[in-house]
């Protein structure tokens, strides 16, 4: 199967299967699908069918279901996106690379390195199309960056570092149930849910890491996962790094510092915050926002691959990487 046979057209267009209406397909995914042109959010799925009814009336679906194999296995369904918690990632992605269908999955892949081995697996050996939800790979904020690096504005890149940390929130201080702080779904806590982004993010302006360790523990006792991480790396072409996220600390932080032999590139990679230059030629902060719906470039890129106007940017091979790298971090070799 050629991914030409996934070709589309505007009076043809691609129908999405959208399977988990939680959060994230509130603003930040879904409407993009919606908003792109030549696709078309035809059918979601939510286990609470009262939820799942209100979410397809706001944002105007033509089907919804309880049952995530009522949407995969639909023939007017043409590509799934899993918006489900990690730890159903592998068992809904598997049964769509079993069908024959593209999948976006959000981020992270899976809760682990093996999991998410299985899923790229199972979509490669049909060369079907495997899309991972790193949308940061496609804003234009972290593209400024890239081109800046590509210009050697700071000369030869020599260390990366990231500090997120930030004090636990009001859930987490409340012992409410959340699925982020469960380790049976989210192993890392937040550090999965967050810091995946960043360190797929480094891959992608930095290269691929070739070694990485790193400590985790739960310093708070206020929920199962890690709440308390710290890494280091080093990139193949020699460039080292180093992050440290922790959730129970006083002042919220997320600061990332490129240091390079001419300069330095100082960002953010979560929180809203400038992209700030510093070499011998001055000092340049430049403010870049966010689209209205921030994977939108993302879904934009994802219908540039199928008309093969190029590759997308995040794929299920650099999300595997990626995967590698957290549980290396986490300490699961």
């Amino acid at each position: 199967m050629t991914e030409s046979h996934f070709l589309f057209s505007e009076d043809k267009p691609l129908r999405w299967g959208v399977i988990g209406c939680g959060s994230v397909a509130e603003k930040k995914s879904v409407p993009a699908y919606q908003k792109t042109s030549g696709f078309e959010v035809y059918m979601v799925m939510r286990r609470d069918a009262q939820k799942v009814e209100d979410y397809a009336k706001r944002h105007r679906v033509a089907q919804w279901t309880t049952d995530a194999k009522a949407v995969i296995d639909n023939p007017n369904v043409d590509a799934i996106y899993i918006a489900t918690p990690p730890d159903t990632h592998k068992l809904y992605a598997l049964q769509v690379a079993a069908v024959g269908k593209p999948c976006c999955i959000e981020k992270p892949m899976a809760p682990n390195y093996q999991d998410s081995l299985a899923i790229y697996e199972a979509f490669a050996s049909k060369g079907i199309p495997l899309f991972v939800a790193y949308y940061r790979r496609s804003l234009p904020r972290f593209l400024q960056i890239k081109q800046w690096l590509e210009e050697n504005r700071i000369g030869e890149v020599r260390h990366i570092h990231w500090q997120k940390t930030q004090p636990p929130n009001k859930v987490d201080l409340s012992g409410e149930y959340n699925w982020r702080t469960d380790k049976t779904v989210a192993p890392g806590g937040y550090f999965d849910d967050l810091a995946s982004h960043g360190l797929d993010l480094f891959t992608f302006l930095l290269g691929d890491i070739q070694k990485t360790q790193g400590v985790a523990t739960n310093q708070q006792g206020l929920y199962t996962a890690y709440d308390a991480i710290s890494g280091s790396w080093m990139h193949a072409n020699g460039i080292t790094g180093e992050g440290v996220w922790n959730f129970g600390t006083h002042d919220r932080v997320d600061k990332v510092e490129l240091l390079g032999s001419e300069g330095t590139i100082t960002f953010a990679v979560l929180d809203e915050a400038p992209v700030e230059l510093r070499n011998a030629a001055g000092h340049q902060v430049l403010e870049i926002p966010h689209p209205e719906h921030v994977q939108q470039h993302h879904v934009e890129n994802i219908k540039n691959h199928f008309l093969g106007n190029g590759e997308h940017p995040s794929l299920g091979k650099s999300a595997l990487h990626t995967s590698w790298i957290m549980d290396r971090i986490l300490g699961a070799h």
